[in-house]
């Protein structure tokens, strides 16, 4: 029997193995274990979110919704290979699935086809959800495959397991498809040639944060094009609506770094989501707005 390790442990055991991993709020006593046992655990499951945007996808993971409440799983793998960790304990990710899989997966043996719906997941699995639209046209960047790996092979170390410990979704539950856009033989395999290294290797690089220059982004936002005669260009636009898509305000970037009308709306929304109101909801960035969209969505402000 696999009893899993404490949450400090169990965060300790993935930066180990050279994870980079971020620590959501409460997520060591953030679980649904007054809905049943967690453990003894057997298996890693991967899975897809269906989501866009880092922060909107960790939110979703770690609240879950009316009709699954959350936590939805362990781990969020975000596109740049962070981990969030949103839960600790009993999480609604696996589902109800093949008791055969299971038993393979105890077993150390190649899994059968799942074709039954028998048996309860969330007791028995490590679940992590990786930041993708699914679509089989979202990619997947190197850093993530990479964070995938290194979290499987992490509990896999830990104990003692072989990689056909680990499935996917699509593995587990008739009708699930995730993870779209790689194999998990493929992904197996990856784990295993970690898993032959004596010790882990050296930590990801952690990703560099954008920085965004305070008084460049306001000349481009004063001179859009219903404010002046002229447009001011700047690179740190695309960066704020960046985070104005994750935060739900806009719906894509734009690729010519002008801080246009519907930016303006969107920033202007994001400050009344502040408190501000009236001319203080102008869209046109300030220090103290700006440094809070950038703190929760990730980047750096410049005056």
């Amino acid at each position: 029997m696999a009893e899993p390790p404490t949450p400090a442990a169990f965060a300790q055991l993935l930066r180990d193995e050279g994870v980079t991993v971020v620590e959501v709020s409460d997520w060591q006593d953030h679980n649904r274990n007054h809905k049943g046992p967690w453990g003894p655990v057997h298996g890693v499951m991967i899975h897809h979110t269906v989501t866009k945007g880092t922060a909107r996808t960790v939110e979703i993971c770690r609240d879950g919704h009316d009709a699954l409440p959350g936590p939805l799983c362990h781990g969020v793998i975000a596109k740049d290979g962070r981990v969030h960790l949103v839960g600790y304990g009993r999480a609604n990710h696996a589902g109800l699935g093949d008791g055969d899989v299971l038993a393979a997966v105890i077993a150390d043996r190649t899994a059968p086809v799942d074709n039954e719906a028998d048996t309860d997941g969330n007791r028995y699995f490590y679940g992590f959800e990786c930041e993708n639209l699914g679509d089989g046209h979202d990619p997947w960047p190197a850093a993530q495959l990479e964070a995938i790996e290194r979290v499987a092979a992490a509990i896999c170390r830990h104990h003692g397991w072989d990689p056909l410990s680990v499935i996917g979704h699509l593995e587990w539950q008739p009708g699930k498809v995730d993870p779209r856009g790689f194999t998990m033989d493929w992904m197996r395999g990856k784990v295993a040639d970690r898993l032959k290294v004596d010790k882990p290797t050296t930590p990801l690089p952690a990703p560099r944060r954008p920085v965004v220059d305070l008084s460049k982004l306001v000349n481009a936002a004063k001179t859009n094009p219903k404010m002046a005669a002229r447009t001011v260009t700047y690179s740190g636009v695309k960066t704020v609506e960046a985070a104005l898509v994750d935060a739900g305000y806009l719906a894509k970037t734009y690729l010519d770094g002008h801080y246009g009308t519907t930016t303006v709306a969107a920033y202007a929304a994001w400050q009344r989501h502040l408190g501000y109101s009236g001319t203080a909801a102008d869209g046109i960035p300030g220090k103290t707005s700006l440094s809070k969209l950038g703190k929760r969505y990730g980047f750096d402000v410049v005056a």
